[in-house]
């Protein structure tokens, strides 16, 4: 997870929680409490994140660590294991949000590079260019991106000749 200053990422569309549509709310609302159930004794760092399903189901994820750091898993896969979990694997959107140790972050929270990749063949999997909500932990500042910008170029399924439609 990287905490970025969205004023730098000029091709994010910038926007306010105010000016976020009823379901994307209610997804960054469902990241948020999800967050709560970090388990985090390393880095004291929550993360939440909330999918959106093609069926408006709200399915959540929060970061779990684990003592061999490179075992720890991410809130926004941790959600997309938990929805494969449930027979769900197709989305339109993903909300993200975390908190620090000290409390809130002043900064949007945006998936790391192994979160984008399976978020990128979640998308694939959809046949959309899944948006992304990226907040602070207040949600003062909000970001919304599509996994494309987030990870232009991407290597996926297609480009290994693998038909992904009987999943």
């Amino acid at each position: 997870m990287k905490v970025i200053n969205c004023y730098h990422y000029n091709h994010m569309k910038k926007t306010s929680y105010q000016k976020l549509a009823v379901e994307q709310k209610e997804l960054l609302l469902a990241a948020r409490e999800a967050l709560r159930n970090a388990y985090n004794p390393y880095s004291k760092f929550s993360v939440g994140a909330a999918l959106l399903s093609l069926k408006g189901e709200i399915i959540t994820g929060a970061n779990v660590e684990n003592a061999a750091y490179g075992s720890s898993l991410c809130a926004e896969r941790s959600a997309l294991v938990r929805a494969n979990a449930m027979g769900v694997r197709r989305f339109s959107q993903l909300a993200v949000i975390g908190q620090g140790a000290m409390g809130v972050t002043e900064e949007i929270i945006a998936p790391c590079g192994a979160c984008r990749q399976m978020i990128f063949e979640a998308a694939e999997i959809s046949g959309k260019d899944m948006k992304i909500i990226m907040a602070n932990t207040k949600m003062t500042k909000v970001a919304i991106a599509t996994i494309s910008e987030l990870l232009p170029l991407a290597f996926g399924p297609k480009d290994l000749k693998v038909d992904i439609n009987k999943f």
